[in-house]
């Protein structure tokens, strides 16, 4: 049977069986003529036949969404949005330290970056994304966990995706959370990777040696696979802090010591208050093993030293008490997380900032309460402590610019600094503290101001050091700034407090975050104006970010 045979029906009851056959069909034998009626097609809306409507005269034509308009004219037309000369080239200076070159290529808008420079040999068949962005969000990780600034994170992230051919990457960098997507091309799906930092330690040994592996991977000359690169972050992870832990509670003593020296305490304030600081680390400690969280710890290492001074005021000896408390407050005064907060904020990165802020004022609320119940309870039994009492003496600037290089080394200790970075840093805080004391001593200009500038001065310092020896600049920066920390305003705000004094309190305290905020942002400015004035590859100068203010 053939196929036009197969299409045919093969008997009439097959052609009229109910089950294969329509009910609106027409029966056999019945022929309805057809009409000249309308259409199905036809809509109800139609114009009937014979009624022809005319169109007015002033009626445009019907055109195209993309025809050029009537009112259009070519010798009036706006400028085009790509210049006569082209669009300028990006170059980027080869030379310049990785951080620069990628921090340009950061705040630059996504389609004026340069095409990459492939420094790494890639293997056949090209890299292997997700080996690639696994590599990436763990150095993010260390250094985020290091205390580094958002926006050096994500540099650094950059460089090493572009590092092994990924240039189509955008990394994103939060308190906690760091995330990376790359897009192959337009029309494939993109590759997103994010990894949360739990745990966060201070060390800068770890930071550096992570920021000499991004600086190896951006190096055009040197030739680092992805097994090498996992290779040695294993290695950095493994390798134990630079100083054991007794060193580090001796460090805390002799900072605490030396912090009472700066605010005009003798050899004997001198032992108490490092005495007290020792007994405070080791009761912090204590509270780490036990799992209680860093609130806590920070409230029961501020008991110890204010407990010294208020017994010191009990027995009535001729000692500056309030110099031993003053010391203990500077041995615990988040600095660190301080600076990279308002840097965080100062670069845009706001979401962050503001949890490190938090961060800060949570450690701060900590120490105030440790402080507080101490002051409280000595008030009580009749210890006098003078709120009014004038800290520091001008009559030995010698002795006071050697308590701060020793306040300076002693913090970088504390940090886990490599010793090659010691005595750059010890040298920097005398410098810091020699230029408050000619600004606020001699020149009698305001303590906020006299910050400032010597804060702008560490800042210039270690991001010339840091290029220099292109690495971080936080292990030349941070405890350089310990001098400048507002340690004694601090304190008598909370004794004033303590003396029901709330409003004298409140001032005081408010001159401290005053200090604490002059110090970051002195830190900050004296960075940017560094790289203001060094050479960096860029399309002419950098764009700055549009204001939002008001629309």
């Amino acid at each position: 049977m053939t196929e036009a045979e197969d299409r045919k029906p093969r008997s009439d009851e097959a052609r009229y069986d109910p089950e294969i056959t329509s009910e609106f069909a027409i029966p056999v034998g019945l022929d309805v003529p057809r009409t000249g009626g309308e259409p199905e097609t036809t809509s109800e809306f139609t114009v009937p036949r014979g009624l022809e409507t005319p169109q007015p005269p002033s009626a445009e034509p019907e055109g195209s969404a993309f025809s050029t308009p009537r009112t259009y004219s070519a010798s009036g037309a706006p400028a085009a949005f790509t210049p006569a000369t082209g669009v300028p080239m990006v170059s980027l200076v080869k030379d310049a330290p990785w951080q620069d070159r990628m921090r340009t290529m950061l705040r630059m808008p996504v389609t004026e970056r340069p095409a990459p420079e492939h420094v790494q040999r890639v293997e056949e068949g090209g890299p292997a994304v997700p080996r690639v962005l696994d590599l990436t969000l763990r150095i993010g990780e260390l250094l985020l966990a290091g205390g580094e600034g958002a926006e050096d994170v994500e540099a650094a992230m950059f460089a090493v995706c572009r590092s092994y051919g990924l240039d189509r990457c955008e990394p994103n960098v939060t308190f906690t959370l760091l995330s990376i997507s790359h897009q192959p091309s337009l029309v494939e799906d993109p590759v997103t990777a994010s990894r949360t930092v739990r745990r966060r330690g201070t060390d800068y040994t770890r930071l550096a040696a992570v920021f000499r592996l991004v600086d190896d991977l951006t190096d055009p000359e040197t030739h680092v696979s992805l097994e090498e690169a996992y290779r040695r972050l294993a290695e950095i992870r493994r390798n134990r802090h630079p100083y054991p832990g007794w060193a580090l509670t001796l460090a805390g003593g002799l900072l605490a010591g030396a912090a009472s020296v700066l605010v005009g305490g003798d050899l004997i304030v001198f032992v108490a208050a490092a005495l007290g600081a020792m007994l405070g680390d080791r009761l912090a400690w204590l509270c780490a093993g036990r799992g209680l969280p860093e609130f806590y710890q920070f409230t029961v290492a501020a008991m110890p030293p204010a407990a010294i001074g208020v017994a010191f005021a009990l027995a009535d000896v001729d000692l500056k008490a309030s110099a031993v408390v003053t010391g203990g407050l500077f041995a615990l005064l988040p600095g660190r997380a301080l600076v990279a907060g308002v840097q965080d904020g100062l670069t845009g990165f706001y979401i962050t900032a503001s949890a490190r802020l938090l961060e800060v004022m949570y450690f701060f609320v900590g120490i105030v309460a440790g402080v507080l119940v101490v002051l409280y309870f000595g008030v009580k039994v009749g210890g006098q402590l003078n709120p009014d009492a004038a800290l520091g003496s001008s009559d030995r600037p010698l002795v006071q610019i050697a308590a701060s290089m020793v306040l300076s080394l002693t913090f970088a200790v504390l940090l886990q600094q490599e010793r090659s970075t010691v005595l750059w840093v010890t040298l920097s805080g005398g410098v810091a503290w020699s230029v408050y004391g000619a600004m606020h001593v001699v020149s009698d200009i305001s303590p906020v101001a006299s910050t400032a500038v010597a804060a702008g001065l560490v800042g210039l310092f270690g991001q010339l050091l840091s290029r220099y020896r292109f690495a971080s600049a936080l292990p030349y920066t941070t405890a350089a700034i310990g001098p400048l920390l507002p340690g004694s305003a601090t304190y008598f705000g909370l004794l004033s407090i303590a003396q029901n004094e709330v409003d004298k309190g409140l001032v005081s305290l408010a001159k401290a975050a005053s200090l604490a905020m002059a110090i970051a942002i002195g830190v900050n400015l004296g960075s940017e104006i560094s790289r203001l004035f060094l050479r960096v590859g860029s399309a002419g100068k950098r764009r700055a970010a549009k204001r939002t203010r008001g629309f």
